[in-house]
């Protein structure tokens, strides 16, 4: 099982040989195996990468990140779909009933706000009970929107002085990194199920591309959240270093736990693709599990 997120920050000259993958920078060669890799960062434009080895990352599963010049991840290559049930597969999708798609969201949402209490409670936050009692409230297809009244209380209490929208605080920047590497490796996860990531459950934009990725990414969030939070808990206006990012990008290589399994990020994203499609299968949301943060310093 693939399991390292390889990131580039260096000028380097990428290679295949012997179906591996070959790191050329300066005097310096690394050689690592194909198979060991999930993700690949290309976090410099001073890089060239071969056509045969763009070709393997497809044919392999590899999803390769290109950020843009804010060094924003700003596409991702991310092979056709090659599952032996992708025909099935994308009739589940389109034929899921709406009641399924509502309680698929309602589950989505309410482990979300469980695992932001789950966040507030290992700083020993005093409202983190209160928050998780909000989780309760969630119906199926969240008619009252809870999920957003949750991310107001809960924001409010994570950081100080702290606006989400405000793109000169470098943790929204920590933050945007460390989802764009979630929802990379979620992408792929439902490419290799055999899933349509722009058929979504909830998001239904017509322009995009990943509308299914945006609803599963919802209960690993709160990951993302509490690695910046111990990283870089007051405001900053610096720009993200090369330091910060990579540091971010260690966000597949944190542990959760789903039922009595704890496994890395990563592996989860795989998990929780899998029982999607159980659950389409089966007419059951039950069959969704979804993961809960250990609650460690990363």
């Amino acid at each position: 099982m693939a399991w390292r997120c390889v990131h580039i920050s260096r000028p380097a000259r990428l290679k295949l040989k012997d179906q591996q993958l070959l790191i050329m920078q300066d005097d310096d060669t690394i050689i690592l195996p194909l198979e060991d890799i999930a993700c690949c960062v290309l976090d410099t434009p001073q890089v060239t990468i071969s056509g045969a080895l763009l070709s393997v990352f497809a044919t392999m599963g590899v999803a390769c990140i290109i950020p843009d010049e804010k060094h924003h991840p700003a596409g991702m290559l991310l092979p056709f779909h090659r599952h032996y049930a992708q025909a099935d597969i994308i009739q589940l999708q389109i034929g899921a009933s709406q009641p399924l798609r509502k309680r698929l969201w309602q589950a989505l949402v309410t482990a979300k706000i469980n695992n932001q209490a789950a966040i507030l409670a290992a700083r020993a936050h005093k409202d983190a009970k209160k928050l998780q009692s909000m989780a309760g409230l969630v119906t199926s297809g969240d008619k009252e929107n809870i999920e957003a009244q949750a991310a107001r209380f809960y924001w409010s209490r994570l950081f100080q002085t702290f606006l989400r929208a405000d793109s000169t605080d470098k943790r929204n920047g920590l933050l945007n990194y460390g989802y764009a590497i979630l929802r990379a490796a979620l992408a792929r996860a439902c490419v290799a199920a055999g899933l349509i990531p722009s058929l979504g459950l909830h998001h239904a934009s017509r322009t995009n591309a990943f509308n299914l990725v945006d609803d599963l990414i919802e209960p690993f969030r709160p990951s993302v959240d509490h690695m910046v939070v111990h990283y870089l808990p007051e405001g900053d206006t610096a720009t993200a270093t090369l330091e910060d990012r990579r540091f971010m990008a260690g966000i597949l290589t944190q542990t959760v736990r789903i039922g009595q399994d704890n496994m890395t990020i990563l592996a989860a994203t795989e998990t929780i693709a899998t029982d999607l499609v159980k659950a389409l299968e089966h007419n059951s949301a039950a069959l969704l599990r979804l993961p809960t943060p250990l609650g460690k310093h990363p």
